[in-house]
């Protein structure tokens, strides 16, 4: 008999976490930062403290109590002793391995406080995606995916602390296993990346811990790994042979946008496995059809061909696909787009995997903004990468005198910006995201407003406040492909597959199954949160 048990993912969007056990085997289908419980007890100025390690998250409810497949040097002394008698506490010998669908932190956030000897099995574009993320960015501890800094106890005994974790180690690397290509296969520079990224360090920076990129086929369990569609590169859904018959696990995955044909040979696929189970995400269970990557990019193009000055496009981080299609518009108006270090980050690593990714040094369209008030002493990559493309980095008084030959590709939270920049009235700004989801995003959509008022932007695709609702204008609509099927999508996705039992995640309206496969052969079952089913 298989058990799975749902730690996260259940009446919520992200934070997945499921545990898949057959007899002694056991593994974890993602293990994602839980985003919507985050928000109910931290923000900006209140965060869970690195020095107490396990504790926080452990007694906020953020992570599940099982003991023994957590590091160890993130456990304050008797951490185990406070959580024996909690709902859900187990004591886990080994888990075999965790099966990552995608980059997006609310699938892989967690998995920084994980065993370093629990591998990770992924496509190579989700492993190198995740490592660029980490690299060129400051996460928290909690959402260290690829590697991290050991910690240990600093505080003097007698100060009766009861955790006081520091870092002062070496940087530690997890094991990573490629599913979709073997290690051999690739580029050198990949491997040297993975290792060390793209510049050696010296000095007091020390190398990562070497781990060669694995295969997948030393796994306990049988694995099939599907590459999917979504809104960030390397998406993959994934098929587990169980003494119950295959389990199918969907990740994220839409069938409208440019690589939905990965999506549609996915169903195949699956079907022919004749699965006993499906857990299928339901992110946009309610909205009955979604808009293609083209439109977006007919509709950005009608929006930014108008455009007499500055254009400033706004777009979800790691959408490399919508990144693509600003580029091409920025190409077919006669404009350069100019993107963030991070962004020029990202593209150079996936130039090692996918060839086909613009070259930055020699595209005439793409240039890297560098941001006006930098810090004291710049980030490692961020150094180097300025240096690599100096002759491709612009400014903002570059921008203000050539305001009409620029696409700068900013959110919210890059705004402050514009007392440099000094744009000039009528600039446009392209909207091209989705609505706000809660209380948090709504009071940065307002704030948002505010900036373009007060130096009059004219804004396209922006949800403006109607009532108790945020509505995009009617006539500004389809500048966002979402990264999720609609629920017609996900209903023909189900029954393509056509499991024996489906199992709803990723959905605040996991019904919708229920009430529209009534009467198929498929039955519907909704776990509860950290529930557990056997099948």
């Amino acid at each position: 008999m298989v058990q799975l048990t749902f730690y996260g993912g259940i009446n919520e969007i992200g934070g997945n976490k499921i545990l898949l056990e057959d007899g002694d085997r056991r593994l974890l289908l993602d293990f994602g930062f839980p985003y919507k419980r985050h928000k109910e007890f931290y923000e900006e100025y209140i965060k869970p403290r690195p020095g107490a390690g396990l504790l926080d998250p452990l007694a906020i409810g953020l992570l599940p109590p099982l003991e023994g497949i957590y590091r160890g040097d993130l456990m304050p002394p008797d951490l185990w002793q406070r959580f024996k008698t909690a709902p859900h506490y187990r004591k886990l010998d080994h888990v075999d391995g965790v099966v990552l669908s995608h980059a997006h932190l609310d699938h892989s956030g967690h998995i920084a406080f994980l065993n370093t000897d629990i591998p990770v099995y992924a496509t190579v574009t989700t492993a190198f995606i995740a490592k660029a993320v980490q690299d060129s960015g400051r996460p928290d501890f909690d959402q260290e995916v690829c590697y991290f800094t050991p910690k240990e106890r600093a505080c003097p005994p007698d100060w009766k602390q009861e955790a006081c974790l520091s870092s002062n180690k070496a940087k530690q690397q997890r094991q990573f296993r490629i599913a979709d290509v073997s290690a051999e296969s690739l580029f050198p520079e990949a491997n040297e990346f993975w290792i060390k990224g793209f510049w050696r360090k010296t000095g007091r920076q020390k190398e990562l811990d070497s781990r060669p990129l694995g295969n997948h086929t030393d796994s306990p369990l049988n694995l099939r790994c599907f590459q999917v569609d979504h809104s960030i590169p390397g998406a993959a859904a994934w098929g587990i042979e169980t003494s119950s018959g295959w389990v199918i696990y969907s990740g994220d995955l839409r069938l409208h946008g440019k690589r939905g044909d990965r999506t549609v040979k996915f169903m195949e696929e699956a079907a022919e496995l004749n699965p006993k189970a499906l857990i299928i995400e339901g992110t946009n269970v309610g909205r009955e059809e979604n808009i293609k990557e083209t439109e977006v990019h007919d509709n950005g193009l009608n929006a930014i061909a108008c455009a007499k000055g500055l254009v400033i496009t706004d777009f979800s981080p790691r959408d490399v696909d919508r990144l693509l299609t600003f580029l091409t518009i920025a190409r077919e108006t006669n404009r350069k787009l100019a993107i963030l270090p991070k962004d020029a980050y990202l593209l150079k690593t996936m130039r090692l995997i996918e060839p086909e990714i613009p070259d930055i040094a020699h595209d005439d369209n793409i240039v890297i903004y560098k941001k006006t008030i930098a810090a004291k002493s710049p980030d490692h990559w961020m150094r180097n990468i300025c240096k690599d493309y100096d002759h491709k980095t612009v400014v903002a008084s570059d921008v203000h005198r050539a305001q009409d030959e620029f696409i700068v590709c900013f959110s919210f939270w890059d705004l402050n910006e514009l007392p440099s920049i000094q744009p000039r009235q009528g600039s446009l700004y392209v909207f091209s995201s989705s609505e706000p989801h809660d209380e948090e995003q709504e009071i940065d959509f307002r704030r948002l407003h505010r900036w373009l008022e007060h130096f009059e932007f004219k804004g396209f695709g922006l949800p403006v406040e109607v009532g108790d609702r945020w509505e995009i204008p009617e006539a500004e609509r389809g500048l966002h492909a979402s990264g999720h099927a609609c629920g017609t999508d996900l209903l023909e996705i189900a029954r393509k597959i056509n499991p024996e039992i489906l199992i709803p995640v990723h959905s605040e309206h996991p019904q919708y199954y229920v009430d529209n496969l009534a009467g198929t052969r498929i039955r519907v079952t909704l776990p509860e949160p950290r529930g557990m089913l056997q099948i």
